[in-house]
């Protein structure tokens, strides 16, 4: 008697197969980046006591720097935040804060703290934006250090093309209103400008997560891991992401996203390619993106480059809601960024970026979470229907769970051997225990809320940013 379901059987099985291939290579590739992670660390730790950056400091021909602070309802944090950017260790910077059209107490806040007195500024328009400037605001006792600029509201790019145009320096470092940067953070991620100052185009450094943390005038000053375990898996996940991932493509010279919460552009340039782009929702990583584009079109020689030294301590989404609404988000923004620049796609006129690194995100970041996702109905369809046996059920659950433990974990060492911003072995034990945890949950709704955010971006459904409410720094919690 024929089978009628054989078909079937074999479809599943030779699926199940794919899938088990696809996830062997992607933890491959991870393990691969974090072999060129760990290999530039320990390059850079031997450098350390030679770093010259006290003599940058010192150095007169140190370029100065304007610092972008693109601001929409942030009156939790935003205090802090400039706080902790006019503390910095810098010899010559100014922050420019866009207020992009604040519905809470964003300006009243900056207004009261800094002695805020307007200004009769015009606002050049050699990059375009579309939100009216309402006014133009100084600090009364440092007119030259802290500008704060109202405006309607136009979206994160928007702001920040506003703040391109008002900057005076000829580096731009683009940071989140939300963030914290460490006291040394500008004279690091300027370092490879001062070393290379004719082929460096963009420099991006660290992105660490501040729950949990304590922050006193705008420093962090104590290290914790926090309470909640959605945010202690998102740390595992930034340390994979910026210590894994961007280090190694940076060595490998194929750097393709450079967070907008911490992120430094020569200003030449960045009017050069028209700033900022109004048509995605992943701006910062588009940025970087038409960046190669623009200059490998050219042939001009250039270098983007990631740090691992200097940090920016953000405020990671607490619930699972809001982590939906940013991980949508910045999926999308993959996907309209890889459909932009499409033209580019294994064209050996780009190089590594072309051949190499987009590629990667096409297969190993855009379609991860739609493998993922048919991952959890098509090992069970095969137990099902026979199409596969337990041993190979076990073998994928080693190969998509247990590998991918195994790099989280060595993440979690590298950073703890390279930088050690975890002094207490009960957070280094709870990171750990979050790797491990990661896989029951957290990682099927993450693969959820990318494959959304892609769907919308190939439907062209309206972009939403969302809101993204915060519960601000200064909490000092108890031991």
């Amino acid at each position: 008697m024929v089978d009628d379901w054989a078909w079937v059987r074999t479809a599943i099985a030779v699926a199940d197969v794919v899938v088990f291939v696809y996830f062997v290579a992607l933890n491959s590739s991870y393990l691969g980046l974090l072999l060129l992670a760990a290999a530039e660390f320990f390059r850079h730790l031997r450098r350390v006591p030679f770093n010259g950056l006290e003599d940058l400091f010192r150095s007169p021909l140190t370029q100065p720097v304007s610092v972008l602070m693109p601001a929409f309802n942030e009156g939790a944090s935003i205090v802090p935040a400039v706080q902790a950017m006019m503390a910095l260790r810098y010899p010559r910077f100014e922050i420019v804060v866009i207020d992009d059209g604040s519905t809470d107490d964003t300006f009243a806040r900056l207004e009261r703290e800094f002695d805020l007195v307007q200004v009769p500024r015009v606002v050049p328009d050699e990059v375009p934006f579309h939100g009216a400037v309402i006014s133009v605001h100084v600090a009364r006792a440092n007119p030259d250090g802290l500008i704060v600029v109202r405006k309607a509201n136009g979206g994160k790019a928007d702001a920040l093309n506003v703040g391109i145009n008002l900057s005076r320096h000829p580096l731009v470092c683009m940071a989140d209103a939300d963030s914290v940067l460490d006291p040394e953070a500008l004279l690091s991620v300027v370092k490879p400008f001062a070393d290379d100052p004719l082929e460096v185009a963009a420099v991006g450094g660290v992105v660490r997560i501040a729950n949990g943390c304590a922050v006193v005038g705008g420093r962090v000053v104590d290290v914790r891991m926090p309470r909640q375990w959605l945010v202690r898996m998102q740390i595992v996940e930034y340390l994979r992401a910026f210590l894994m991932g961007r280090t190694g493509w940076s060595r490998l010279g194929g750097l393709v996203v450079i967070s907008g919460a911490f992120g430094m552009f020569r200003r030449d340039l960045l009017a050069e390619v028209g700033g900022m782009a109004h048509d995605t929702i992943g701006e910062d990583a588009e940025l970087v993106v038409r960046l190669h584009h623009h200059l490998r079109e050219r042939g001009r020689p250039y270098r983007v480059i990631f740090v691992a030294e200097p940090v920016s301590w953000s405020e990671a989404p607490a619930t699972m809601c809001v982590l939906g609404r940013q991980r949508t988000r910045w999926h999308r923004g993959i996907a309209e960024i890889l459909r932009t620049h499409s033209g580019m796609l294994l064209r050996p006129r780009y190089g590594r970026i072309g051949m190499v690194a987009l590629p990667y995100y096409v297969v190993f970041e855009l379609l991860a979470p739609f493998v993922e996702l048919s991952a959890l109905v098509l090992v069970p369809a095969g137990l099902l229907v026979d199409a596969i046996d337990l041993d190979f059920a076990w073998r994928f659950a080693l190969v998509a769970y247990g590998y991918g433990l195994l790099v989280s974990v060595a993440a979690l060492l590298l950073e703890e051997v390279s930088f050690h911003r975890y002094p207490r072995w009960d957070d280094l034990g709870r990171g750990f225990l979050a790797a491990t945890l990661e896989n029951v949950g957290y990682r099927q709704a993450l693969a959820y809320f990318q494959a959304r955010g892609a769907w919308q971006a190939w439907r062209n459904k309206k972009r939403v940013w969302g809101a993204m409410p915060r519960q601000g720094f200064d909490t000092v919690r108890s031991p």
